[in-house]
């Protein structure tokens, strides 16, 4: 996504750039909606677990959440940073954090069981609405 951004803001930054933040936050509300649903509603619906680490779900978690790397992105193409090297580091930097807390989520929702799917969602919400409010408020 940084990547991405960086060639955007070589070439369109115009066009999306006025509603990035919004397209980031109406997918993680959706996706924390979701979950947030699921979470409340009774035993029998949990039958048909929600499963967000595969398929259409995990893909658009995947893309809201790297708003902000390409946001970025567009800030590299502007200050000429060297994106063959920012890139790679901000992956491994991500892939780091995102193994220590998929590890550190299956142990907190043995912990806290049936409310980590809530927990979960009400995190995303918030992510999606520091996006927003970061854009709107500059």
């Amino acid at each position: 996504m940084p990547a991405l951004g960086w060639l955007a803001g070589r070439t369109v930054v115009e066009l999306i750039a006025d509603y990035d933040h919004w397209v980031a936050f109406a997918m993680l509300a959706i996706v924390s909606g979701r979950m947030l649903w699921g979470a409340l509603h009774s035993e029998r619906s949990r039958d048909k677990e929600i499963d967000i680490t595969r398929g259409l779900l995990l893909i658009t978690l995947s893309v809201a959440t790297s708003i902000d790397a390409l946001a970025v992105g567009l800030s590299f193409a502007f200050l000429n940073v060297n994106i063959a090297l920012a890139s790679p580091t901000i992956g491994a930097v991500a892939f780091v954090v995102t193994i220590i807390g998929f590890t550190l989520g299956k142990k907190a929702s043995k912990l806290i069981g049936k409310r980590a799917e809530a927990i979960g969602g009400i995190i995303l919400l918030a992510i999606g609405i520091r996006i927003l409010l970061s854009h709107i408020l500059q």
